[in-house]
């Protein structure tokens, strides 16, 4: 086949971060290769809408005889996908473009593909299926800008990990492949991205005092001895003993007063208004604060003991160990969702709802609530409708989002 000089142009402007160069050279063209680059440079420069339909027609236009060209329409479709956080886009059309490119010995588009699911997986909260993924992708024979691709995505996967020095390294490894890729924009991600290991991420209360954390300090607490009341991921835990109370709210909230208050105990009145939402306790409030710390008693039996004293109630480590409350960085009933909302893309509240593990009714309140309160927007309507928040301020997301980190 004979080369295009103009398609080939366009394709090495678009390596090299430059859609308007490229868009110079196939503007005004409409075959099959100019819809596709056209797509990807539309991308490029934030339309994602004009985008996804040009990549589409592209595809079309290649017709079932050039599976290959397909293949690549379909990881570029997909990768437009994931930055309209459409987590909802086919994981398997995406999988089966790269066995065609695989098969056809495009490495570099099929690694890429690889990565894009990895993303995805990553934004829906499943890190252990993420891991083995990218655990299956080699970056060595890669060009550099898709070696700084696979270091950002191992960052990111060693961040929600809790695995700091390992995220350090990724980033160090990143930045170098962004460099050598000479592309300013993957330069500015990598820089970005590295900054969540300086910002804090947590805060620490013991004895009355709080004071903030950064994420290899809040590493190194959870892997000390200290008995960790953890309210950003709601589980109790010491050393490598885990016991989660995500689905216990209530327990939750009377571990997280009697951590706040240790060494001294906590009077009744303040456990039942905390943990039951009420002002006025009366005799069913108090019998059912003895069932459910008779509860929270059984659960933590492995590390601690819950007491009841002449006043109320106190948390008892074993072996003397120190209790410690890890808070969220902000107060904020809506966390996780402003976590997500604060990369800077825009949200359906369907995409929200598949990474929170919510219904997308639950997911639609808490937006309206968000927007009430001027802290999200909207724009669009109906299936169109989107959602972003400002990017967040002085602290790190990490522990925030809605999936715990699993601690090896």
């Amino acid at each position: 086949m004979k080369t295009d000089p103009l398609i080939q142009a366009a394709a090495q402007a678009l390596a090299a971060g430059d859609p308007l160069g490229a868009l110079k050279r196939v503007a005004l063209r409409d075959d099959a290769p100019a819809l596709a680059l056209r797509g990807i440079a539309m991308a490029q420069l934030g339309d994602l809408i004009r985008a996804k339909a040009l990549v589409r027609s592209a595809a079309r236009a290649f017709g079932a005889r050039h599976a290959l060209a397909r293949a690549r329409c379909v990881v570029a479709e997909a990768e437009i996908a994931l930055a309209s956080r459409d987590l909802a886009w086919p994981a398997k059309t995406l999988a089966d473009a790269r066995a065609t490119l695989e098969a056809s010995g495009d490495r570099a588009n099929a690694a890429h593909a690889g990565y894009l699911e990895v993303r995805r997986l990553v934004l829906i909260g499943h890190i252990d299926d993420a891991e083995r993924l990218l655990g299956a992708l080699d970056p060595e024979p890669l060009p550099p800008a898709l070696r700084a691709a696979h270091e950002l995505v191992a960052a990111g996967v060693a961040l929600r990990r809790l695995q700091t020095a390992a995220a350090r390294v990724a980033f160090a490894r990143a930045r170098h492949a962004a460099h050598e890729a000479g592309i300013p924009a993957l330069i500015a991600e990598v820089d970005n991205a590295s900054h969540t290991l300086r910002l804090p991420a947590a805060r620490l209360i013991a004895g009355g005092e709080a004071r903030l954390l950064l994420l290899d300090e809040v590493e190194a607490l959870l892997a000390s001895d200290a008995l960790v009341v953890d309210a950003c991921r709601h589980v109790v835990q010491t050393g490598g003993t885990v016991v989660s109370l995500t689905r216990r709210p209530v327990l939750f909230n009377l571990a997280y007063q009697l951590a706040e208050a240790w060494p001294a105990d906590v009077p009744r009145h303040t456990l039942i208004a905390g943990a039951f939402r009420t002002k006025h306790a009366d005799d069913t409030h108090r019998a059912r604060l003895r069932v459910e710390m008779g509860r929270l008693r059984t659960m933590l039996r492995a590390f601690a003991d819950v007491g009841a004293t002449r006043r109320g109630f106190a948390l008892a480590p074993h072996r003397g160990k120190r209790v410690v409350l890890l808070a969220r960085p902000v107060d904020e009933a809506h966390a996780a969702m402003l976590a997500l909302l604060a990369d800077g893309e825009s949200w359906s509240s369907s995409a929200l709802a598949l990474a929170l593990g919510a219904s997308q009714r639950t997911v639609q309140r808490a937006l309206d609530s968000l927007a009430a309160a001027g802290k999200a927007q909207s724009f669009g309507h109906g299936r169109a409708r989107r959602w972003t928040a400002p990017p967040a301020s002085g602290f790190a997301t990490t522990l925030l989002l809605p999936t715990p980190v699993t601690l090896n």
